[in-house]
């Protein structure tokens, strides 16, 4: 990766042709030189309700054409990121099909290769479960992080199952989250215990301005390091039908959009989007698009966050 610049614009096919990187960036897998890097991981073993998610890293990269179609970046961001960073799409991680127990192993030690070579990593889920492993590898690399999540459940159960309704639960137990500087935004099912994070649930949410939400996450995080994760369902199913576990009552696409836009400048030192299920969607794949739309956001988030750490 470190021979010659990326032209953003150079051998561009048409938005329904070509090869299905995410966002039109290159597939690589050398990490030399590489800032970031977009990783795959269709795994949905994790899954309490409906499964399908597996299939969401194709299903975003397929639709992600129309995000990076522009050679002057992702609306309101007003560049492309390769003017400033060299990114590639590395994949996706595999050699753990029907294995929930491989998964884990397989995807810390792909997650630990791209981190040890100074590289920063955003994930394509997959179901949510996934962020417990990546988390890991993070904090291995950075320390116990501030969690930044929007979503429509907590994650905390108390269980000793690995699904997609526990992992946040297990990486407090581990040690891997700051809880005193982590906040969850958009919840808006039965949560028994935030052990110390603070909630926004999705009744505060709609009667915030996005203003008043982002000065309560920005206060909360604070100066930490942050690990930023997006489950697809903390939007409401007229913008995402095609998740696993959908919860009426949600935000809209654009109001998610502009909160995130506005956590620039937090140190979010990586960060997944997950739990879109393609199976689910009606014609026109709304969710995976909602999906691609947010990890270019994430993806803009994480790319900010390199000069300030």
């Amino acid at each position: 990766m470190t021979e010659k610049t990326i032209d953003p614009m150079e051998n561009r096919d048409e938005a329904y042709a070509g090869i299905l990187s995410f966002m039109r960036l290159p597939y690589s897998r050398d990490l030399e030189g590489a800032d970031i890097v977009v990783l795959g991981v269709p795994y949905d073993l994790g899954t309490t309700n409906r499964p399908g998610a597996r299939f969401g890293p194709r299903a975003i990269r397929e639709i992600s054409s129309l995000v990076g179609e522009y050679q002057w970046g992702v609306w309101p961001w007003d560049y492309h990121l390769l003017d400033r960073r060299r990114i590639a799409d590395y994949g996706d991680v595999c050699n753990f099909t029907a294995s929930p127990e491989r998964l884990v192993s397989e995807l810390e030690k792909t997650a630990d290769e791209i981190l040890s070579a100074g590289t920063a990593l955003m994930a394509l889920g997959g179901d949510h479960f996934i962020s417990l492993p990546l988390l890991r590898a993070h904090v291995r690399k950075h320390g116990p992080l501030a969690l930044i999540h929007f979503d429509a459940h907590s994650d905390t159960w108390r269980a000793e199952e690995l699904n997609h309704g526990t992992m946040f639960y297990h990486a407090i137990q581990e040690g891997l989250i700051d809880v005193e500087h982590s906040i969850q935004v958009g919840i808006r099912t039965p949560n028994p215990d935030s052990f110390g994070i603070e909630i926004v649930d999705a009744i505060q949410l709609n009667n915030m301005t996005n203003a008043q939400a982002l000065a309560r996450i920005r206060e909360r995080v604070g100066e930490c390091k942050a690990y930023l994760t997006f489950d697809i369902d903390f939007l409401d199913p007229a913008y995402a039908p095609g998740t696993g576990t959908p919860v009426a009552g949600g935000p809209s696409v654009i109001q998610a959009r502009e909160i995130l836009h506005g956590l620039r400048g937090l140190k979010i030192v990586g960060g997944d989007q997950v739990e879109v299920a393609p199976a689910y969607d009606p014609l026109g794949s709304i969710t995976a698009l909602a999906g691609a739309t947010i990890a270019a956001d994430i993806l803009y988030l994480i790319s900010e966050a390199l000069d300030n750490l």
